[in-house]
């Protein structure tokens, strides 16, 4: 499974002639730990997580949210930013199905058209980004810049410092 999006991710910037760096590492799904077993500071990390918005009952969507690994979540805000009753992290396994990735593994960028992706605006604090690549034991650096051009972003404010 984590290997289909690894293989995506890698294909995808190949492709797009894309200058990145690869890193192979010991396999780390915790963002403050991967990020000093990389030598970048945790602000310069991507975490990813999928957030599931209702706008009622039965009315959802999901979204990937994007956010340095220095910061969290405002729920409150992307509750807000939609005009939706709550917003909240989409349960595992709804997750997993959406990113094709098991928890931990989650790279910022979808390869799901029914999952767009949210970048919090502090990710672009930083000239050059690090992410996990769909698989414990491997992360990509690239120029935040055309990260945000593959992942078809939308820039929002959705987080607070941790």
């Amino acid at each position: 499974m984590e290997n289909d999006v690894y293989e995506k991710i890698i294909n995808m910037l190949r492709k797009n002639n894309v200058n990145f760096e690869e890193m192979s590492h010991a396999s780390e799904g915790e963002t403050k730990r991967v990020s000093e077993i990389r030598g970048n500071s945790l602000s310069q990390s991507a975490k990813a997580m999928v957030v599931q918005i209702n706008f009622s009952k039965k009315d959802k969507q999901y979204y990937l949210a994007v956010v340095p690994g220095n910061r969290k979540l405002d729920f409150s805000k992307i509750s807000r930013l939609f005009n939706a009753q709550k917003a909240l992290l989409a349960p595992p396994e709804k997750a997993s199905l959406l990113t094709n990735c098991a928890m931990g593994t989650v790279p910022p960028i979808s390869f799901n058209e029914n999952l767009n992706v949210l970048v919090d605006e502090a990710v672009t604090d930083h000239h050059v980004i690090y992410f996990n690549a769909g698989r414990l034991d491997r992360s990509i650096s690239l120029k935040t810049d055309l990260y945000l051009q593959l992942a078809q972003a939308r820039i929002v404010n959705i987080t607070i410092v941790d």
